[in-house]
């Protein structure tokens, strides 16, 4: 575990492995090429060199400009869409979320929930990051890898966000995460900025005291937390031990400098929260251990622009 740790701390380490997967790289050819960046799509990039050699520092999803809300009811797709569905993409746009109450049903819940247990228990998945994490299970089964294909929720996201959208990858919890409120931008950055958006699936009814979803409205607006705002402690070869840490302490200093307000989602089985790429948001405390919290995130990026992890400066593996 020592010398895992310790090889991860070098960016060469993900470089050679980024070699014997170029396949999964691809995507990057020519994103690299439309955004100006004369770079080995297997090297480490995060935001400040994009910022520096990239052409599109201006580009953002079109819900995001100001005076977007304003001419909605204009856009004949706007007007295409169920009213229910209108409403959630106004809050997407003022709030940085969206609630689709019941949108999987029972049945389907319930086939989730069946399929999780069944790859635990043939060990294709395995509790990561603290033991809180099941990672990719869309990877293993026909029927999680469908749910993150919904179409009307694709439909509603390549809307919000102007482009086509991917699914990346699912996590899934059987307890609450107790996460640190966080971006997923800092995981899961997109170069231009902006072009991810996440859901959330309650694969049961939640109680207060399972330690809920909890997000900060409106922090979407605020501006991107990135590896230059922040002490990161990395170097030229090395990637910092405390970056994670540092990066979650600004994020609680811009929560106070802004008095920013935390509300939790006591969803609902088959509900779906839709956030933002940079909606502030975590998980509460579990207040009873004992209680579960079952629930899936499916991460999706837009399929042409350049995907990366900002910390360890990791482009993105996708599998298109």
């Amino acid at each position: 575990m020592f010398l895992n740790a310790f090889l991860r701390s070098f960016k060469f380490t993900f470089e050679i492995y980024n070699i014997f997967h170029l396949q999964q790289l691809r995507y990057l050819y020519l994103a690299y090429k439309k955004y100006g960046i004369k770079r080995p799509v297997y090297r480490s990039v995060n935001a400040a060199y994009l910022a520096i050699h990239g052409n599109a520092a201006n580009e953002k999803p079109w819900l995001d400009n100001e005076g977007a809300l304003a001419i909605l009811e204009q856009n004949s797709d706007f007007v295409a869409f169920e009213p229910e569905i209108q409403e959630q993409i106004k809050s997407f746009a003022v709030n940085g979320f969206a609630i689709l109450p019941k949108y999987f049903t029972e049945s389907e819940v319930d086939s989730i929930n069946n399929e999780v247990r069944r790859l635990i228990e043939d060990e294709k998945l395995h509790f990561k990051y603290g033991g809180k994490k099941l990672m990719f299970a869309n990877k293993y089964s026909a029927i999680i890898k469908n749910a993150t294909q919904s179409p009307k929720l694709l439909k509603m996201l390549n809307f919000i966000l102007g482009k086509q959208i991917i699914p990346f990858q699912t996590i899934n919890f059987v307890k609450g995460s107790e996460q640190r409120p966080h971006s997923d931008t800092v995981h899961m950055a997109t170069y231009p900025l902006g072009f991810l958006a996440a859901a959330w699936v309650a694969l049961e009814d939640i109680h207060a005291s399972a330690g809920p979803l909890v997000y900060f409205p409106s922090s979407h607006k605020l501006p991107y937390i990135m590896g230059q705002d922040f002490e990161t402690g990395s170097g030229k070869y090395t990637i910092g031990a405390n970056a994670y840490r540092n990066y979650e302490a600004k994020i609680q200093s811009v929560i106070e400098a802004n008095n920013l307000q935390p509300q939790s989602f006591l969803a609902k089985k088959g509900d779906v929260f839709v956030w933002h790429a940079n909606l502030l948001h975590g998980g509460t405390k579990m207040i009873d251990p004992n209680l579960t919290r079952k629930s899936m995130v499916i991460h999706y990026y837009c399929e042409d622009v350049i995907c990366y992890h900002e910390i360890t400066q990791r482009p993105a593996l996708l599998e298109l």
